[in-house]
């Protein structure tokens, strides 16, 4: 910025700190001028008044607002002018989030794009994957983690933290203490710009929240007081978040996360996986559990418990021309502590079962469990597929469900007791991500897990170029399991559970 940088152009820009966003900083999506919401410009109108000594009113600063408000881009334009304008020489800036992936991919990309875009800064800064320099000052910017250990040198002009409702950590609150703002600098301040998280986990978020409400209102959803600014809307504060965007909202999120993303407002962490309606528009009386057809591609859904919880196996397929997953089969089992599992009875016989009268895909289970039951019949050609409950499979597997239940994209038979494990089904959220749990430890919700795995099989079988169908049968001559009620050679009949 040397050509357009002298004192009395920063002393403007200090007295005015929007003018150095709409003369300086350009939109990267647009290569025009930043045109800022009327709620960034009621919030950066606070956001730099200075008290008789010279420093900020506000060290401790918050914007909370819906999601796809463009807080990022609100959070990088605040960056740079906290540390361009007001930071002097060798100025710090930090751009926080939980992770330095998230970190590098969010504000500090946001920022990045800024500079790259902005012909002004274009030539005044070098770029690396993690750091922003500008030789001309000092002044740095950089990305870090929530998990960084290193910040305790740190002498920050400006933190801004990216999404605080996850900060949960120990590591993550000590981080937010090492980055409060110093008193060495006369400006420095915390920046927060997120969305509500959830009652009694985000505590970090809540506690910064409670102390905002505390204060006078000074204008529409904003309060300044005790040293904090903070803007808390559960409206949409951009034109893009139109009614048409909140109409599919509704639609696409639970109740929970739509009052928690889109209305902004804290929730708890457990809510109903799925609404009850949409379930039974899945539920066709004219469908039946099909007894055999060998030349049907079905995919088996595991989830086992040896003393407590019920044990599921769930056998579904993919309807080609309905563009539906099918539920084909399911079959639970309860065991007790004076009576556990007998896998080999039970498990193993029903997934040979189903090989015999399907063209069995795979059978997809939680090692965890059945880890010797599956080797057992990985040994006899049973298609095994692990599936380790990791946060990340368990919020797949759900979303998967979830999704084909809103969207109508299930078909199932009517089942009294299904129903009633979808019933006691929840969504628990956990910052790294989300999983189908109960509310109660008596409520038996195996069968629903077991559908979540078979049915996410199914929709990424389907995804896959047709192949020949040939149907390999079990060598149960090499099993260790006994016969087996049904298989060939046996009467059968369909169990009383269908």
């Amino acid at each position: 910025m040397s050509d357009v940088l002298d004192t009395s152009t920063l002393t403007r820009w200090q007295r005015q700190p929007l003018s150095f966003i709409t003369e300086i900083l350009r939109d990267p999506e647009t290569s025009k001028p930043f045109v800022l919401l009327d709620a960034e410009r009621a919030f950066l109108e606070h956001a730099y008044q200075i008290d008789d000594s010279g420093r900020l009113v506000y060290p401790e600063q918050l914007y909370g607002a819906p999601k796809k408000s463009g807080k990022t881009g609100f959070a990088a334009m605040h960056l740079l002018t906290t540390t361009l304008v007001f930071g002097g020489r060798f100025a710090e800036g930090y751009a926080i989030a939980n992770d330095l992936e998230q970190a590098q991919g969010r504000v500090f990309q946001a920022v990045r794009r800024i500079c790259e875009t902005s012909p002004h800064l274009r030539r005044e800064c070098n770029i690396t994957q993690s750091r922003i320099e500008f030789p001309q000052t000092g002044a740095v910017i950089q990305a870090i983690g929530a998990d960084y250990v290193g910040s305790a040198g740190a002498n920050p002009v400006i933190s801004s933290f990216d999404e605080l409702w996850g900060y949960t950590s120990e590591r993550s609150r000590r981080l937010w203490d090492e980055m409060v703002p110093s008193p060495v600098r006369k400006i420095s301040a915390r920046l927060v710009t997120t969305y509500a998280g959830f009652e009694g986990e985000s505590v970090l978020l809540e506690e910064l929240h409670k102390r905002g409400l505390a204060q006078p209102e000074v204008g529409k959803d904003l309060r300044t007081g005790d040293g904090l600014l903070m803007f808390w809307s559960h409206e949409p504060v951009a034109p893009w978040q139109t009614e048409r965007w909140l109409s599919d909202m509704r639609r696409s999120l639970r109740p929970n996360q739509y009052l928690r993303m889109i209305e902004n407002r804290f929730v708890t962490t457990e809510s109903s996986f799925v609404d009850m309606e949409d379930w039974d528009a899945c539920v066709d009386p004219a469908v039946a559990p099909l007894v055999s057809d060998r030349a049907l591609p079905v995919w088996v859904g595991v989830d086992a418990s040896v003393k407590r919880d019920s044990t599921a196996i769930v056998a579904v397929t993919w309807d080609k021309e309905a563009n539906k997953v099918r539920l084909v089969f399911h079959r639970v089992f309860q065991p007790s502590a004076k009576e556990p599992l007998n896998f080999e009875a039970t498990i193993a016989h029903t997934v040979r079962d189903l090989t015999t009268r399907f063209a069995v895909r795979g059978v997809f289970y939680d090692p965890f469990q059945m880890a010797a039951t599956a080797q057992g019949l990985q040994r006899v050609g049973a298609p095994m597929r692990e599936v380790p409950q990791t946060p990340g499979t368990l919020t797949e597997i759900g979303s998967n469900l979830y999704e084909l239940i809103k969207a109508r994209g299930l078909v199932t038979y009517p089942d009294a007791a299904l129903r009633l494990a979808i019933l006691r089904a929840v969504a628990v959220e956990t910052p790294r991500g989300w999983k189908i749990s109960k509310e109660k430890a008596s409520h038996k919700i195996d069968v629903v897990v077991a559908l979540a795995m078979a049915a996410h099989a199914a929709v990424l079988g389907s995804r896959v170029p047709p192949q020949p169908n040939i149907h390999v049968p079990i060598d149960f001559s090499v099993a260790s399991y006994g016969p087996l009620p049904g298989s060939i050679g046996d009467s059968w009949s369909p169990p009383d559970n269908w």
